[in-house]
């Protein structure tokens, strides 16, 4: 199994403890769409040391599956469909954004995670993937990370099922095909610096916009080739999700969309990782997998079972809206 190490640098931030919760973490509840509150992990560091620089985070699987990040803060961020202001505002809640607009990570050492369904209900999804990417590559640069695991709505968009695509979402996936364009077909270029100008794209095509032009149904039918395009199984953007994992274990904290289950773990996660990335990028699979469930078990015996089994004592999911704030399985909110 390969692993990658992840320099890590930077003195550690500190997040102390609340006085309501005396555990082995922080957590904090950060508005991450408007139709669900994420929740955010913050593994509490040791300060007997606090200017001392942290061994290097390591990372086994492709996709990665299991991280090693000594003594990082963890934070966990759920579901952004297409919400870019909001996934804004939950990255600076959780104290990795920076706020000046400048979209700079400005979380040190801290490995964040965010739990799928980037797509569908919003317009700006790929703008956030973007952002993400971006993300990735400052955290890595100061002994960070940034992983994305996917949810259900990465899996409907790739098998195409465009049922809960926001209109604009169409808009935004046309325009970013001719942004690709402009790049001369150079993915990443075109990928990471789309955050940065797809907000100026959408004013341009909203200053030309008429409701009532016969030819809005041409233009709809273009978003929807663009997105079949990007999205399609072997398409560049199901290429970049395919670069995600669908089961992360970071430490000893598992992170999944929706929920795991003792025979998940039987079948293997870094088998199930893989075998959804190489369908994803379009790549011929022999062998069936389980499909993963996306509502989050409830049955304690069977979540400590799931558990045991990866040798972890604690697992993080979004998926389903928290209006009252995040939830532990001993019921607490955050």
């Amino acid at each position: 199994m390969a692993s990658v190490p992840l320099g890590c640098s930077l003195p550690l931030r500190t997040l102390y403890l609340s006085s309501r919760q005396h555990k082995t973490f922080d957590a904090i509840c950060c508005c991450a769409s408007t139709a669900s509150t994420a929740h955010s992990l913050s593994k509490r560091a040791s300060t007997e040391n606090p200017g001392e620089s942290l061994k290097p985070i390591v990372v086994h699987g492709d996709p990665p599956t299991f991280v090693t990040a000594p003594g990082c803060r963890i934070v966990a961020i759920g579901d952004l469909h297409g919400d870019l202001d909001k996934a804004r505002c939950a990255l600076q809640m959780a104290g990795v954004l920076s706020s000046d607009g400048r979209d700079l990570w400005v979380g040190g050492q801290t490995v964040l995670v965010q739990l799928g369904d980037i797509l569908d209900r919003g317009e700006n999804e790929i703008a956030i993937l973007s952002l993400l990417k971006s993300l990735d590559i400052q955290a890595k640069a100061n002994g960070g990370a940034v992983f994305q695991v996917n949810g259900n709505h990465e899996t409907m968009n790739v098998e195409g099922d465009f049922r809960y695509v926001d209109p604009g979402a169409f808009d935004e996936c046309a325009d970013f095909l001719e942004h690709l364009v402009i790049c001369n077909h150079n993915w990443e270029e075109a990928f990471i610096s789309w955050v940065g100008v797809s907000e100026r794209s959408k004013e341009e095509r909203k200053l030309v916009q008429n409701h009532w032009d016969p030819w809005n149904v041409v233009k709809r039918q273009k978003g929807v080739i663009a997105r079949s395009i990007l999205l399609r199984p072997g398409g560049p953007l199901a290429s970049e999700l395919a670069r995600h994992s669908v089961v992360l274990k970071v430490n000893e904290w598992v992170f999944c969309h929706g929920g795991l289950l003792p025979h998940h773990v039987e079948y293997g996660i870094e088998r199930i990782n893989r075998e959804v990335s190489y369908w994803m990028k379009g790549l011929s699979m022999e062998d069936d997998y389980p499909e993963i469930p996306f509502i989050a078990p409830r049955i304690q015996s069977i979540l400590q079972e799931t558990l045991q089994a990866l040798g972890a004592k604690g697992m993080v999911v979004g998926h389903t809206p928290q209006a009252t704030g995040g939830r532990s399985k001993n019921g607490f909110n955050n």
